[in-house]
């Protein structure tokens, strides 16, 4: 008896799976709407989005800073992106402070992630957007002596402008002629604090050096930080000492 109900059940199973598939009535397609300069307003969509649009721009080109000159990313340099590197060291400082980490070192940021000049004037919360449209965060690496030589030995290898701030670094043909962490040379027996972003953290810029160490996340966005450093700002202090010293630079940037 079992044996027939598992047939009649089987049978039943493939009468199922046989069964023609639905038909799907009344299919047909839309019309494609074309966005171009012909498509007629939306008027009631345009009186909900106008105000917060209206908020939007008046919180964009609200005058945060002034400078008396252009800021660039030219050179090996930059004035802006020793700044921003200066910036970079001190959000990270402050954030070490409250947080019972040890003093910060030194800092390095990527020229390439600087996207835009900043014309000398007024400067407006927009242009910071513009000049740095990427999330990154600042990130510590905890770095021992020694393994500090490796960001050294990138810059000697490479001779790229990324801005640094509390290094001095000079090469001259293929040696490092001079090598300095915060006024002093490196010492292997310490321990160093760098700050820098999340996507040099993770070998961006073929950064690969700061693998060797120990990342402190601080949750601060690189932007959040540059917007606050040039309101409390108003009008720029820019920076123009020199860090990177590249004698007989082989690669023009």
């Amino acid at each position: 008896m079992k044996n027939k109900l598992l047939g009649f059940g089987i049978i039943c199973l493939l009468l199922i799976g046989c069964k023609a598939p639905l038909n799907i009535a009344n299919v047909h397609t839309e019309k494609n709407i074309y966005i171009t300069s012909g498509l007629r307003d939306d008027k009631e969509m345009d009186a909900i989005i106008q105000p917060y649009k209206n908020e939007l721009e008046g919180k964009m080109n609200t005058k945060i800073s002034h400078t008396n000159v252009e800021l660039n990313k030219s050179g090996d340099n930059s004035n802006l992106g020793n700044l921003l590197a200066d910036y970079t060291f001190e959000g990270a400082e402050e954030w070490a402070r409250k947080n019972n980490f040890p003093a910060i070192d030194a800092a390095v940021i990527n020229i390439g992630g600087i996207r835009t000049i900043i014309p000398k004037g007024d400067i407006v919360t927009k242009q910071i957007y513009e000049v740095m449209p990427f999330e990154n965060e600042i990130v510590i690496i905890k770095m021992i002596g020694k393994d500090v030589e490796g960001l050294f030995d990138y810059y000697l290898k490479t001779q790229k402008n990324n801005p640094v701030s509390h290094l001095i670094i000079e090469t001259d043909a293929n040696v490092i002629s001079r090598k300095l962490i915060n006024g002093q040379p490196i010492d292997y027996n310490k321990t160093y604090y760098i700050a820098t972003s999340d996507y040099l953290a993770t070998g961006g810029d073929n950064m690969f050096f700061f693998s060797k160490g120990e990342v402190i996340f601080t949750g601060i966005k690189m932007r959040d930080l540059f917007l606050e450093k040039f309101r409390q700002n108003p009008e720029v202090s820019v920076p123009d000492d020199v860090r990177l010293i590249f004698q007989n630079k082989k690669v023009q940037e």
